[in-house]
């Protein structure tokens, strides 16, 4: 009998690549689960596999990386992306990410590699600041961020409500090379 490796054991053979159609089951059930049990996400419908495979196009379609993690054996770790923070016209230099670890991978460096290649995509197609929206009890996510230079902007009480609680949004931001 086997047993799985401690939670701070660091993932074999991680690696990180564009997500593809064949990557929508696990990120719709990643996805879903976060809707279900977490708040890191704040939506409360779950989505289809063909929602979430029409936004990763559309994101991808507009120039913006969808990726998956992957382990040694190509076990599915977690996914990230980034977009426009805002529709409007002066914000064209400014993206917010987000990334999603799953369950059982997560404090295993996995979270670590999405985000150091979200912000190196980010520089490489000549973006100036990178954002990122937390849930302000999410300590990991936060210390996490500000281990790679992103700061505090903003901390908004109570803009959000899931599982009958409000929720504290903290936006960080990096400036990027």
């Amino acid at each position: 009998m086997t047993t799985s490796p401690p939670p701070s054991e660091p993932i074999r053979g991680l690696s990180i690549a564009a997500a593809g159609s064949e990557d929508i089951p696990p990120i719709l059930a990643l996805f879903n689960h976060e809707i279900r049990n977490g708040v890191a996400l704040w939506n409360t419908a779950e989505r289809t596999a063909e929602e979430m495979d029409a936004w990763r196009a559309e994101r991808q379609g507009a120039g913006y990386p969808v990726l998956a993690a992957r382990d040694a054996d190509g076990g599915f770790l977690g996914y990230g992306s980034f977009g426009a923070f805002r529709p409007h016209d002066g914000y064209l230099h400014t993206v917010e990410h987000s990334l999603y670890v799953a369950p059982a991978a997560r404090g295993r460096g996995v979270g670590r590699a999405l985000l150091e290649r979200l912000i190196a995509e980010a520089e490489g197609r000549g973006k100036h600041v990178m954002i990122g929206g937390l849930e302000a009890g999410n300590a990991a996510s936060i210390a996490l961020h500000r281990a790679f230079g992103f700061d505090e902007a903003a901390r908004l009480p109570e803009v959000g409500r899931k599982f009958d609680r409000w929720l504290t949004l903290v936006l960080m931001w990096k400036r990027l090379s």
